[in-house]
This record gives structure tokens, C-alpha cells and sequence, in this order.
């Protein structure tokens, strides 16, 4: 790796364990006999491979005149997506052996993953995405930094694998915060130049929108979330006075009846009085009902919170149910639906890393989706971006306010 050029490589990578055939070093070839001949080869030969794919990008994302090569890798086993490599004809019980193991890999988590991982490190994701033609969900991924620990890593990914997906997560968020504060700083100027006299014929250096929103919905849900949404309070306001009122409950019933104020408060009667709010209520009320006389605990409120986004969102993955979801997101439309889970967000900072577990369980859903049609869970996504970078992010957009 530190001598080859990533041409050189690739074509070491194929001939070792694609094609299994012509590999020059007639030593790893012995050891990958060895490797693939064991009893436990089934089980633990995908973690073999997939430590050696990310030898090869872990290199090569650190240099970026070289992150083509790392969709090329990935793309190497493409064939076996349709078990071409497994109906191709050879002698060699080994190389059949390693067919069989590689065909495995594909179909397993670390790969899926892996997939993904070169989605985001690719840069010519931006373009494909930019292309007229529709294209999956799964073409997305680089946009969604919350998403990254969900679904760029597996249950058994290891530790180098974490801090990768972790630095990478942590670069995609800043350069979208950024993008995001002179995009918005570009939208104030240009407004405050047009109403001063002269101001229109003046010329400032305009910012992309950072999103998939067209540029008015953007503004409405950047100004949703960070300005005041109920009377004269922001979301955060809102979040504090609910945990400072709740502080001195006397019960859990009673602080399940006081979330219920809470998050009915921004829905409109119009949808919440047909069925919803009557939902809502009443899976409250059977959440953790054992429990309705004691005194509130941190373990309570996360239990609480958590459940309340399966209901919201989605069940699990094994259950990926969301009525509840689609049907907010069609009533009132993504932004609002988007703020009343930063509500609970912001209540309960906990259960952050779980919506977005929650918002990954969609993603994986629909990832194989053309992007037109479940333009509902892309506007989802994208104003989910927006709300946890103006709450969460080092964003400062008070140049807005």
C-alpha cells in the first residue's frame, strides 16, 4: 500500500479475492487457502475481508487525489450481487471455496455498510445525485452526518472502524454547518440590500443552498426551528420552561399528562383533534403504566422519550411500522413534523442518538426507494439536518435572529 498506486492495488485486491486466480505472491495465496479451508471460515471470513477493504480506505481517504479508488474497490464486487462470480467456471476446489465466501460477504452486514461508507468518501456522490435521471435513496447517505453511526457501522465493527466513521461524521457536520451559516448569512444580506435605495445594483458573492430544499423552504425551516414557534418562544425555550415546570412533579402520570400539553401544544386542532392527539394520549397513558404513582426519574423520562419516538417514527427494524409518521409528515408537513421531535430532543438529550437510530431504520428502509418517490422522507431528512445543526451543531445563526 505505502509503494503501489491504487491502480496497482486494485488489481492485487481482484486477483486475491475476486477472481482468486494469478495473484503473484505465492505466499498469501497459501494463507488464504489456509484462512478459507478453516471450519470457522463462514462465520468469520467477512470480518477477514472486510479488515483488508478498510486497510485500502483508510490510506486512501487521507489523500483525496486518490477517493476514486475507493468506490473502484467497492465496485469489484458487483458481480457477485448477481452470482456471476459464483456460476463462473473453475477447477480449483480453493478458488471455488473463496467464491462461495466472497458471494457471503456481499449479503452481509459489513458490506452493506462498507457500500455506504464509499458512498459517503466518494466524490463523485455530489455529481450522480445532481443527474436528472432518478436516483435511489441510497445515493443520499454523504448528506445525513446523523446517520453515519447507524448505518456506516455494524455490531461488529471494529474499533479503528468507529473512530473512522466518527471523523468522518465530524467533517461532513462542520463543512455542512458552514455551508449552511453562509448560506443563510447570504439570504440576510441580499434581503437588507433590497431595501435599502441603490442596494439592489450592489453585488454580493451568493452561497449554494446546502440542502435538497428549494431555497423558500429552506429559509421557512431555518426560521422555524431557531425562531419563535408558540407566542414568543423558540424551541428551546419551550424545551426549558417544560423541564423546569416538571421538575417539582408529584407523579409520573402527572409528567406524562404535562408531555402530552407539551407536544399537542404545536399541532394544530384541525389534524390533532380527528385522531391523533386521542393517539397520542393514549399511548402515553400505557407507557410504563406500573410506574404512574412514583416519583419522576432520569430513567422514566428517557424510557418515556424513547418509546414515544418508537410511536412517532418507527418501531424497530424488525418492525419498520410508521403510519404515525407518514401520516404527520402528509398532515403537517415535514418542518413541523421535524420540530415535534426535536421537542422531545430537546427534553431529553439522551434519546438523541436514538432518533436518529429511529431515522436510520427508515433510511435502511427505503434505501434501494427512487428519490421521487419518497420525496416525503427526503424532506424529512433534510429538515432533520437543519434542526439538529441549529440545537445541536456549533452553528451560530444569530445574525438571523
Amino acid at each position: 500500500m505505502q509503494t503501489e498506486s491504487p491502480a496497482q492495488l486494485i488489481d492485487r485486491f481482484r486477483a486475491l479475492f475476486i477472481d482468486g486466480l494469478g495473484y503473484p505472491d505465492a505466499q498469501a495465496i497459501a494463507a488464504l487457502n489456509q484462512v478459507t479451508a478453516s471450519k470457522f471460515a463462514e462465520q468469520d471470513f467477512k470480518f477477514v475481508l472486510n479488515r483488508c477493504c478498510h486497510i485500502l480506505i483508510n490510506h486512501w481517504r487521507t489523500h483525496s487525489q486518490m477517493h476514486t479508488a475507493i468506490p473502484e474497490l467497492v465496485a469489484l464486487f458487483d458481480r457477485y450481487t448477481t452470482n456471476n462470480g459464483l456460476n463462473a467456471a473453475v477447477h480449483l476446489r480453493s478458488t471455488r471455496r473463496l467464491r462461495l465466501l466472497v458471494h457471503q460477504f456481499v449479503q452481509s452486514e459489513q458490506f452493506l455498510t462498507l457500500r455506504r461508507l464509499a458512498q459517503v468518501l466518494s466524490e463523485a456522490a455530489e455529481t450522480r445525485v445532481a443527474q436528472e435521471e432518478p436516483q435511489p435513496l441510497g445515493n443520499l447517505i454523504h448528506r445525513y452526518p446523523y446517520l453515519y453511526a447507524h448505518c456506516l457501522l455494524s455490531e461488529e465493527s471494529t474499533y479503528e472502524q468507529q473512530q473512522t466513521v466518527r471523523q468522518i461524521q465530524s467533517q461532513k457536520q462542520r463543512q455542512f454547518e458552514v455551508d449552511l451559516s453562509q448560506y443563510v448569512t447570504y439570504q440576510v444580506r441580499r434581503s437588507q440590500m433590497a431595501r435599502q435605495p441603490g442596494g439592489a445594483s450592489r453585488i454580493i458573492v451568493p452561497a449554494h443552498n446546502p440542502t435538497l430544499l428549494s431555497d423558500r423552504e429552506l429559509n421557512i425551516a431555518v426560521k422555524h426551528f431557531i425562531g419563535k414557534v408558540e407566542g414568543s418562544y423558540t424551541y428551546r425555550d419551550l424545551a426549558q420552561s417544560f423541564i423546569t415546570h416538571t421538575s417539582q412533579t408529584r407523579s409520573f402520570k402527572d409528567y406524562k399528562d404535562n408531555l402530552y400539553q407539551y407536544l399537542t401544544s404545536s399541532i394544530s386542532p384541525d389534524y390533532g383533534n380527528r385522531q391523533f392527539n386521542n393517539q397520542l394520549y393514549n399511548y402515553l397513558n400505557h407507557t410504563i403504566p406500573q410506574s404512574d404513582s412514583q416519583k419522576l426519574s432520569d430513567f422514566l423520562v428517557v424510557r418515556t422519550c424513547s418509546q414515544l419516538l418508537n410511536f412517532l417514527v418507527v418501531e424497530s427494524r424488525e418492525r419498520p411500522h410508521h403510519f404515525v409518521f407518514i401520516d404527520l409528515v402528509a398532515n403537517l408537513g415535514a418542518t413541523l413534523t421535524t420540530g415535534i421531535l426535536l421537542k422531545i430532543v430537546l427534553i431529553c438529550r439522551k434519546v438523541k442518538p436514538y432518533l436518529e437510530k429511529r431515522l436510520s431504520i427508515l433510511y435502511n428502509h427505503y434505501e434501494t426507494y427512487n428519490q421521487d418517490a419518497i420525496q416525503w422522507l427526503v424532506y424529512a431528512l433534510e429538515n432533520m439536518n437543519v434542526a439538529l445543526s441549529t440545537h445541536f451543531g456549533s452553528l451560530d445563526l444569530s445574525l438571523l435572529r
